[in-house]
This record gives structure tokens, C-alpha cells and sequence, in this order.
């Protein structure tokens, strides 16, 4: 089924993955399922490979942020070749010394834990970052599968009405080498033979096209996979619109906003660390040339916080803390709307599925079909052949066009929602995929 596939791929797009152990790739050459195209998609896409290379950055970036800062080390010599020179005190003597100091600055305030807190938060966004692209390159490859599916069904559609047509223009030969009818209707018979073989044509070069950007999906300049396999016509009912809504805390856009969030928290916390002064401490050791002699030397520093509190810093994080809250909003409208949107696509693609299967499309076949024979017998005239063959031809192919825009729309709906649409068959597990 159909939904199986879904779900055996979103149960894959959970499945961490590690652009250092790649298996090497092979471009699939026989029939392909959903389940394996969106596999290759998600161990060989390219976009998906920089993403994972970012969050491997903003790892090194959270380790940096954890060194505490190094220590300095300094010599000083002073007062050279000024041996023997009387200071302006009577009983000394200027001499030269020379100092080595040892300098470490000691962060104050919780500065290097709220750095860390901030870079690790930083990594977390590149993690959903990367769970987002994740999504895409689901959705992506799943279009473009059912893509290759309803190109397919039209390419078999345009062969059996190739045929069905093909019988018809036997008929009116075989009507007009009798007699019954004027040549002109064969002449007719030809072109409508003439116009399906050009949409046979068309639709071999649109599969073609399709399967291309299947197999570009995983990285693939060439399509050697010789068909897809997949149920197109399965429709199976959908959830209502507010089940969809209470699911929608799984998409992964919406999830990164309670990370930047917190980010933004951490940004405004390293800000306001800034306002303690960091203390320096020093230690060394002096030498007095001429006595012979050496002494310690112990100091420290710090600066006061008299005109620079840092101000600016966290009034600029706090704004941006704010601006994340609104933004977050923003992001669960557009999400919302999109959900709308894409679940009245979906419903109406069903409508037309069920509509198209139930009632029009059997109609037009037995209109045809009787129609075809009726002309055979001279009940009816070509013309009402024509319209009876175009009326057919038409609902097959917007038959195949529906199915198509229900899977598509489905693939919309579960990546807004980040989760397979029938949750209730989430259990089952891919195991019960045949």
C-alpha cells in the first residue's frame, strides 16, 4: 500500500546520518519502490552532506568556547647599562633587573559557561536545521516518485487508447471498404490515430524527464532505473483538519523556534556576564644584575566598570530575544495557513479521485465501448465515435492528473505536519510493508 511506503519513508528520515561513513553509492538499475529512492536520497544528497558538515562546525565552534583563555608570558628588563648612576636618593644606586612574568586572565561573571551555553544552543540549531533539509529532501524525492508513478499511468493509458483507437479506425475501414460509410471518416480515423501517437510520444519524453529528477534527487546525473513501483491508486481516508493542527508541534520549523528561543536566552545571558570584569593576575620573578640577588613579583588587575557596562550588548540581545517571540508567532501562522491550504488540496483531489473513480470514468468507458460497437453495427455515425473516444480519453487522463495531485498533497500535508498523515498506522511499523 501506499501509505506503507510513507510511512517506511519518514520511519528512514529518522534514521541519523553520517556523511564520514557513506556506503558507496550505486545508481539503482532495475525497478524501484518509494522506500529505496528515498533511502539514496537521504545517504547521497548533496544538500543534506553541507548540513551535516555545518553542524560538525558548530561542534568545534562549542568546544572553542569551553578553553579557558591562555596565559601570557612576558620579560622585562630595565634600567640597562645604568650600572654605578646614583639615584636621586643618596644611599642607592641605579642598577639594571630584569623581570619574567607569568599572566593568566581569570573570566569572571559565569563568562566561559554561558559561552558554552550559548555555542551548544547554536549547535542545536543546526541540528533542526538539518532535520528541516531532512524533510525537504523527503518531501522532494516522494514528489517526484509519485511523479514517475502517474507519468507511468499515462504513458500506459496513451498505449491502450492506442489501441482502442487503432480498433476503432479497423471498423470504420472495414465500414467504408463495404460501402456504408464515406472515406472521409477512415481520413478522420487517421488523424485521431495520428493525435494519440503523438501524446504516446509526449508522454514516453515526460517520463524520461521525470525519472531524470527522481534519480537527481539522489545525486544522479543519469536515471538507470528502469520503472517505479508503487500503488498509484490508493486514496485512503484523511484525518479532519484540527487533528492535523494538534500534530503540527512535530514540524521541525516550528520545533527550531523553542531552540533559537533558548538561543536568543543565551545570547542576552553572555551579554549580561560581559558586565563583570574579568580579573588578570600576574607572578614572577626579578633579578638585580649587579647584587646578585632575585625577588617575586605578585600583581593583579582589573578594569572598573565606571562607563562601559555593556549597555548596548544587552539592550541589542534583549530586542533580539523579542523579536525571536514575535517571530515564532509568525512562523506557527504561516505554518497554519499552509496546513490549510494544503489540506484543502488534498480534500479536493480526494473529492475529484472518488468522483472520477465512482461515476465518470466507468460511465465514459461503457459510453465508448458501447458507442464503438454501436458503430460497428451502424447504430451510431463516427462522430458520435469521436466525441464518445475524446470524452474517455479525457477522464483517464484527469483520473491519473487527481491521483497524482492527492499523493503530492498528501507529501505537503506530512511535511508541514513533520510525521506520516495516518499516525494511527505509525505502529504498524515497515515491517508490514509487502
Amino acid at each position: 500500500m501506499r501509505v506503507r511506503y510513507i510511512l517506511s519513508a519518514f520511519a528512514l528520515a529518522a534514521i541519523p546520518c553520517s556523511s564520514a561513513q557513506q556506503p558507496a553509492f550505486e545508481n539503482p538499475a532495475g525497478a524501484i519502490a518509494l522506500r529505496d529512492a528515498v533511502a539514496l536520497a537521504l545517504l547521497h544528497s548533496p544538500d543534506l552532506a553541507a548540513f551535516a558538515w555545518e553542524t560538525r562546525a558548530r561542534e568545534a565552534r562549542m568546544v572553542q568556547a569551553g578553553k579557558i583563555p591562555n596565559p601570557s608570558l612576558s620579560v622585562l628588563a630595565e634600567d640597562l647599562f645604568a650600572s654605578g648612576i646614583e639615584s636621586v636618593e643618596a644611599d642607592s644606586v641605579v642598577q639594571p633587573q630584569t623581570t619574567l612574568q607569568l599572566s593568566q586572565l581569570v573570566e569572571l561573571g559565569g563568562k566561559r559557561s554561558a559561552r558554552k551555553e550559548f555555542a551548544a544552543l547554536d549547535r542545536d540549531l543546526a541540528a533542526w536545521d538539518y532535520e528541516t533539509a531532512r524533510i525537504d529532501v523527503l518531501a522532494q524525492v516522494t514528489r517526484a516518485f509519485f511523479d514517475v508513478l502517474a507519468a507511468q499511468e499515462v504513458v500506459a493509458l496513451t498505449e491502450r487508447t492506442m489501441e482502442a483507437v487503432g480498433e476503432v479506425r479497423r471498423s470504420v475501414a472495414a465500414r467504408v471498404a463495404a460501402g456504408a460509410v464515406s472515406p472521409i471518416e477512415e481520413t478522420r480515423a487517421e488523424i485521431s490515430l495520428a493525435a494519440v501517437r503523438v501524446e504516446s510520444e509526449q508522454s514516453r519524453h515526460l517520463l524520461g524527464a521525470t525519472r531524470a529528477r527522481l534519480a537527481a534527487a539522489w545525486g544522479s546525473t543519469e536515471a538507470r532505473f528502469l520503472s517505479a513501483v508503487g500503488d498509484l491508486g490508493d486514496v485512503p481516508s484523511i484525518p479532519t483538519l484540527e487533528e492535523l493542527k494538534a500534530r503540527l508541534a512535530d514540524n521541525p520549523i516550528l520545533a527550531r523556534w523553542a531552540a533559537e528561543v533558548s538561543h536568543r536566552q543565551a545570547a542576552l545571558a553572555l551579554e549580561r556576564s560581559k558586565q563583570v570584569p574579568d580579573l588578570e593576575v600576574s607572578a614572577g620573578y626579578r633579578r638585580f644584575s649587579d647584587l646578585g640577588r632575585s625577588a617575586l613579583v605578585i600583581g593583579g588587575s582589573i578594569s572598573l566598570p565606571i562607563f562601559d557596562r555593556n549597555q548596548g550588548g544587552i539592550e541589542a540581545a534583549s530586542n533580539r530575544l523579542s523579536k525571536a517571540h514575535e517571530e515564532r508567532r509568525a512562523a506557527e501562522a504561516r505554518v497554519a495557513a499552509a496546513l490549510a491550504e494544503a489540506y484543502g488540496a488534498l480534500t479536493s483531489a480526494q473529492a475529484a479521485v472518488n468522483a472520477l473513480q465512482a461515476a465518470v470514468l466507468p460511465g465514459a468507458r461503457r459510453t465508448f465501448e458501447a458507442v464503438s460497437e454501436g458503430y460497428r453495427l451502424g447504430r451510431f455515425g463516427y462522430l458520435d465515435v469521436l466525441d464518445a473516444q475524446r470524452t474517455f480519453i479525457g477522464a483517464s487522463g484527469q483520473y491519473v492528473r487527481a491521483l497524482a495531485d492527492y499523493h503530492k498533497a498528501t507529501v505537503e500535508v506530512e511535511r508541514l505536519i513533520g510525521a506520516p498523515l495516518h499516525a494511527s498506522l505509525a505502529s504498524a511499523g515497515i515491517e508490514e510493508e509487502k
